[in-house]
């Protein structure tokens, strides 16, 4: 890798400034590729972007840039986005920044105030190498700073068509994922998150080891529409079973579910009854749990982390049974003991000193082991 400095102005870098959405973003006279396909959304937050500004209004340095140089005059950015971003968007006049307690837009500074942006010189290096080496440096200058998630770092790695339209898909903001499936993902779409989580579902339906090998399998495909027709049908899958909407449904593995239980038939009326019950019952304590507890044929009751007996409780029985175990006739030491419900949960029972029993540890195995049994 070759790499040469060079002495760039703010007003080189925005000179034909021009954000194109999905056709990309370019500056320096239309030569510079601000956001080629390695690169990621806007990510820095409104303080951030002001920041950037402030340095440059204070003469301070700014890290250095990385270009790469493509040898036919034209660049890629390398490294340094987020403040190339920050930096033509404030001028492009997309946001203002507070001075001496008020907001200004780059249009509300005064002359000298505007040239003195424009005059700002950063240093740039200009990097010349392979395909290989510039993903590897890629890695090693996104170690500092605003960290590339693994997400974003394996787009850069199996960049190509693929990749381009599956983040028209699940990594832009408002993108169809999102706007689909809001009401049951919270990841963050711009970090990558709901596509890297779609992604470990995908290759969990498929058999396929790691989301590298997936990306690896489908580098090269014109068109992401077999994974977007997956997140569709997971969506669709989740709403006809749980026609009714709760809170609480948010941001659950509901594509393991859909993996593991979509060939199953479900009676949505009953469904959404048998939710109601379990979330106005007093003795479930974990409502998001409630949801597989149902799709599982309502096997797992650990999901549901039912209430459980308090001290006060335990010791009021532990008493009336002269610390006696019912099922062995041995007695223990209090903390040899442990509260159990006579009745489970599943046959009615519920957390009251009239359902409680202290049993000894080993004793409390062996019901439990029988109960799951069956």
């Amino acid at each position: 890798m070759e790499i040469k400095p060079h002495q760039i102005t703010i007003r080189e870098l925005v000179e034909d400034y021009a954000d194109m959405g999905e056709e990309g973003v370019f500056g320096y006279s239309d030569r510079l590729n601000i956001r080629p396909p390695h690169q990621r959304e806007l990510v820095y937050d409104a303080k951030e972007q002001a920041d950037v500004i402030a340095s440059v209004r204070q003469g301070f340095p700014i890290n250095v840039m990385y270009w790469m140089d493509n040898e036919n005059d034209t660049y890629e950015l390398l490294d340094g986005q987020q403040r190339t971003l920050s930096i033509c968007r404030y001028i492009d006049g997309e946001f203002p920044i507070q001075i001496n307690g008020n907001p200004k837009f780059y249009d509300n500074l005064t002359a000298d105030e505007q040239k003195q942006i424009l005059d700002y010189e950063w240093t740039v290096y200009f990097c010349i190498g392979t395909d290989t080496e510039r993903l590897d440096w890629f890695r090693i200058i996104n170690i500092a700073g605003k960290k590339l998630t693994d997400q974003e770092l394996r787009n850069a790695v199996y960049n190509g068509p693929w990749v381009t339209a599956a983040k028209k898909v699940f990594s832009k903001t408002n993108c169809y994922a999102y706007n689909l499936g809001g009401n049951n993902v919270r990841w963050d779409s711009i970090r990558q998150e709901i596509f890297e989580t779609v992604l470990q579902w995908a290759c969990d339906a498929n058999g396929i080891e790691t989301i590298e090998k997936y990306m690896a399998i489908h580098q090269h495909d014109s068109d992401a529409k077999g994974l977007k027709k997956y997140f569709t049908d997971k969506i669709d899958w989740i709403e006809t079973v749980f026609t009714e909407y709760h809170l609480k449904m948010k941001g659950l593995p509901w594509g393991v579910s859909y993996n593991g239980y979509r060939n199953r038939i479900y009676d949505a009326n009953k469904v959404k009854a048998r939710v109601r019950e379990l979330m106005d019952d007093p003795e479930v304590t974990k409502y998001t749990g409630v949801f597989e507890y149902i799709l599982d044929g309502e096997r797992y009751v650990k999901l549901l982390s039912l209430r459980q007996f308090d001290e006060p409780t335990k010791r009021a029985k532990y008493r009336q049974q002269n610390g006696v175990c019912p099922m062995c006739g041995k007695k223990f030491a209090y903390s040899e003991m442990h509260g159990d419900h006579i009745e489970p949960w599943t046959d009615g029972g519920t957390t009251t000193i009239d359902n409680c029993q202290m049993l000894c540890a080993k004793c409390n195995l062996i019901k439990g082991a029988t109960e799951a049994a069956f």
